[in-house]
């Protein structure tokens, strides 16, 4: 891991810019060294996990494709078509490269990414198991570091399986026995096979319980005081409750998936807001973010006011109108006003503010109004309209426009407007499309038809060059 541990080392101790890595993994005889050398101190282990940290915000990871950037734009939620593509189309031409969109290559960097990421995870696991004990004086700095580490590697290995899984994996278990990606727990560069998605949410959910149970010591931490608001920059205890309410929602499992969103709610300290002025992003309802140091920098060739609004990850007004289900000239929903959006009336365009007006400098990755949809979407269905309300009341609808949720299928619906809403350039949304199996025309985008050859992500090219899993290898072998 000559290259990773490098790359953790710079990242941890600047805190700035992260180089990306070209491939996965990387090992060599020397790689020892420098990790006994690294991980001779406590400094050294919080250098490794806050090194990962950073690496998550490159633009392949949650920088970009699995957040803000290639996800929301498959959920069509932006309107500019770059250049090099032909229509709003040509972003799933999963197989083959292509200008504009390019998406096969950002896939295949995500994947690249997403492994390096889980590999710097597993290597400090491995060296706190080494090391740890002797290194790190006190046990809760252990765990700490022991959980978070858990978390990361489970956070990152469901976002590839909702991306490279089965479609409708709760409503049909007939998708479950699908192989579709390998989930790495050794901090080497074996071979490891491509394992049914049934295997891979037993895995993220007994690492996430394990998780869970190191960071236990934070159960009662409230995360809306001053003193823990670092804390909602890293896996905290809550956090990992949240994670396991979504992850139990995905595989449908109702009760637990109940449970644990309602003690986020009860426990978390954070509550719904109903003013978004000086928070876009809602820091004050997040429960998991990342810190991208420099935000405006960095991202200003997505995101920023100015006369470049055709370049950037802009909707049209016609657009704006559709998702957030405007039918005037202002919305009294807080997400679509110009607090969360600037707009440009020459252009006739919008951008999100999120991660312009941004003082925190966070990307979510979770928070609080999931934990309502959750509890929507899985509990009975007589109970289900009060918890989406609770959000859209916050949001400044008023009670007469209320949803009903009397059948299953308006609870979806309901849902579905939801989440294209609450998370517009968060990456979540293309998710719930995907697990809920939606086909069909989306309503802002009516030219674009969703269907599952749009949902599931093939495997890189790579997989079959460098056989980094079994599966690949023979398919190499095959092809030969």
């Amino acid at each position: 891991m000559k290259k990773i541990l490098y790359i953790i080392i710079a990242s941890a101790t600047s805190l700035f810019s992260f180089s990306s890595c070209s491939d996965w993994f990387d090992i060599s005889p020397k790689t020892d060294v420098k990790a006994e050398e690294l991980f001779e101190t406590e400094y050294g282990f919080m250098s490794a996990l806050a090194g990962i940290y950073v690496s998550m915000t490159d633009g392949a990871a949650y920088g970009g494709n699995l957040s803000f950037g290639m996800l929301d734009n498959l959920a069509q939620l932006y309107d500019r078509v770059p250049d090099g593509a032909t229509n709003k189309l040509s972003i799933y031409e999963y197989e083959r490269s292509t200008g504009g969109y390019n998406t096969k290559d950002k896939l295949s960097q995500t994947w690249l990414k997403a492994y390096n990421l889980i590999a710097n995870a597993n290597n400090l696991l491995k060296w706190l198991d080494q090391k740890g004990g002797m290194v790190i004086a006190n046990g809760q700095t252990r765990d700490m570091l022991r959980g978070e580490a858990l978390a990361i590697r489970a956070y990152i290995h469901f976002d590839l399986l909702r991306g490279w899984g089965p479609v409708g994996y709760a409503q049909n278990p007939d998708v479950r026995s699908m192989k579709c990606i390998p989930y790495r727990v050794l901090a080497d560069n074996s071979k490891q096979p491509l394992l049914a998605a049934s295997e891979v949410v037993n895995k993220i959910i007994a690492d996430l319980e394990d998780a869970k149970e190191y960071l236990s010591f934070e159960s009662s931490m409230s995360l809306g005081t001053p003193a823990s608001q670092d804390r909602r920059f890293r896996f905290n205890y809550h956090a990992v409750n949240a994670l396991l309410a979504r992850v139990y929602a995905y595989a449908g499992d109702a009760t637990n998936a109940v449970t644990c969103a309602q003690a986020v709610i009860d426990h978390c300290g954070l509550s719904l807001k109903n003013d978004n002025l000086d928070d876009p992003a809602l820091f004050a309802e997040t429960i998991c973010g990342l810190h991208m140091h420099e935000m405006d920098v960095n991202l200003s060739s997505l995101f920023s006011v100015g006369d470049k609004i055709n370049q950037q990850n802009y909707c049209s007004f016609t657009t704006l109108n559709a998702i957030f289900q405007i039918t005037g000239t202002e919305s009294e929903d807080m997400r679509a006003k110009s607090s969360a959006f600037y707009r440009s009336s020459d252009e006739q365009k919008a951008i999100s503010r999120k991660y312009i007006d941004n003082d925190r400098e966070v990307i979510p990755l979770m928070r609080l109004p999931e934990m309502y949809y959750i509890l929507c979407e899985m509990s009975a269905l007589d109970d289900a309209a009060p918890y989406i309300n609770q959000v859209r009341n916050k949001r400044g609808l008023s009670a007469a426009t209320n949803e009903k949720c009397a059948t299953e299928a308006e609870r979806m619906a309901a849902l579905e407007r939801e989440y294209r809403k609450e998370f517009y350039a968060e990456g979540q949304y293309f998710f719930f499309l995907k697990s809920h199996g939606y086909t069909g025309a989306l309503v802002h985008s009516a030219d674009v038809s969703m269907d599952r050859s749009k949902y599931v992500f093939p495997l890189p090219d790579a997989e079959v060059e460098y056989g980094w899993t079994e599966e690949s290898e023979a398919e190499g072998s095959e092809a030969e």
